[in-house]
């Protein structure tokens, strides 16, 4: 079991930034794929980035594509999304995920079929 607590949300004025953290624990060393996903009110949960975790290798959703960025700290077994110009319809609950099997060598998860999920944070974007 890996358990998630994701971290870092809040309200923000559009055009501003945040970095959500997700700290990892338990069987940490079984993770290989971390994502981050979001789900506005009313609508589906859509992914947003994902990180291979040993590699290092991220992917994002078209909507955030050079305006957040995934990372991570081994570590600290913690991975990050920094958010940078944010827009109202970034306005969501984010959540952590953590997946142990390989997706794919070069390319993470991209789809729903993570293994363990945090409980979410709530990001506000004010217009």
């Amino acid at each position: 079991q890996v358990q998630l607590v994701e971290s870092g949300g809040g309200l923000v004025q559009t055009g501003g930034s945040l970095r959500l953290s997700c700290a990892a624990s338990g069987r940490t060393f079984s993770v290989h794929d971390m994502g981050w996903f979001r789900q506005a009110s009313g609508k589906e949960r859509e992914f947003v980035a994902a990180i291979i975790w040993r590699r290092g290798i991220t992917y994002y959703a078209d909507s955030v594509k050079g305006r957040f960025a995934i990372s991570r700290d081994i570590a600290k077994n913690t991975v990050y999304l920094q958010m940078n110009s944010l827009k109202p319809e970034d306005t969501a609950v984010y959540y952590c995920a953590a997946d142990s099997a390989m997706w794919g060598a070069t390319l993470p998860r991209p789809d729903y079929g993570y293994d363990y999920w945090g409980q979410g944070t709530q990001v506000t974007v004010s217009s």
